[in-house]
């Protein structure tokens, strides 16, 4: 950029200040919770109680104690196995019905449609207790299937799904059966990498949902082996001797998968958002 064209720039006006000061100060207010979260987690119990800001004395003695004296391993690799699982899921259910909603004929097509839609607004909590009795009948209670079942097919996914599917040409379609590709190699080739913004939105969505579900494991799970990290973490409260620097500590090391996983999806998740916003 040439100075004369900088220098025509006009200045930010005092409104673009007011914004940015306004954006700042609710950053901040969402972040105090986190930095307290994380500073507790290096704390002793004495400096915790104390209310100090910064630790006096920076240590481990959390984290060492949550990995020895709890099961936080065993409730990390449960969450893993069925993060990991339902997204997988998800997304194969997710691109499969919103393919067929966007580009097949069949009978029913818009009224099943438009029962997908109307099951967001069902509260997922009225559902518990029927799918409670389903389940213990199917004898799938404390089980990694009763966790991953739920998150398998996205109302939200399918309808993301569906409206970028109905972009893609026909006529591209029609070239591959013309080629002599059969209808799953024409989604798996074709449609799944132009689905790929899509894949990585609805992926993020129902791997944080599945990560961070909560009353689903507490009523389906039996045991503490089976038990997920919310519900893990949410037993190591005590009304007698609160641990607080361990919870902080496991909260903390809690949050690195999401983390993780919204670095590695972020382009498309942002592109999914973006692209999606204007169908």
């Amino acid at each position: 950029m040439s100075r004369e064209s900088q220098a025509e720039q006009p200045a930010p006006s005092l409104a673009a200040y007011l914004g940015t000061l306004i954006v700042l100060l609710v950053l901040a207010l969402a972040m105090t919770p986190v930095l307290w979260a994380v500073l507790s987690a290096f704390k002793s119990r004495a400096d915790i109680f104390a209310g100090d800001v910064w630790p006096r004395r920076w240590s481990l003695e959390n984290f060492e104690d949550l990995l020895a004296k709890t099961l936080y391993l065993r409730w990390m690799a449960n969450s893993l196995v069925v993060a990991l699982a339902s997204t997988a899921l998800g997304l194969l259910f997710c691109s499969l019905g919103g393919y067929a909603f966007a580009k097949f004929d069949f009978p029913g097509k818009t009224v099943m449609f438009w029962i997908v839609i109307a099951s967001v607004s069902i509260p997922a909590f009225t559902t518990v207790i029927p799918l409670f009795g389903w389940l213990a009948r199917l004898g799938l209670l404390d089980t990694y299937i009763v966790l991953i079942l739920p998150f398998a097919a996205n109302a939200f996914g399918i309808f993301l799904m569906r409206q970028y599917a109905v972009a893609i040409p026909n006529e591209l379609l029609d070239a591959g059966r013309i080629d002599g590709a059969g209808e799953f190699r024409l989604y798996w080739s074709v449609v799944l990498p132009l689905l790929r913004p899509a894949l990585g939105t609805v992926g993020v969505l129902i791997f944080i949902a599945s990560w961070n579900s909560y009353i689903w494991p507490l009523v389906m799970m039996r045991t503490d082996e089976m038990l997920t990290l919310p519900v893990g973490v949410a037993t190591l409260k005590s009304d007698q001797l609160p641990e607080y620097g361990m919870l902080m500590a496991a909260s903390v090391l809690s949050s690195v998968p999401i983390i993780i996983a919204f670095l590695i999806m972020q382009r498309q998740f942002i592109a999914g958002l973006t692209q999606g916003a204007v169908k």
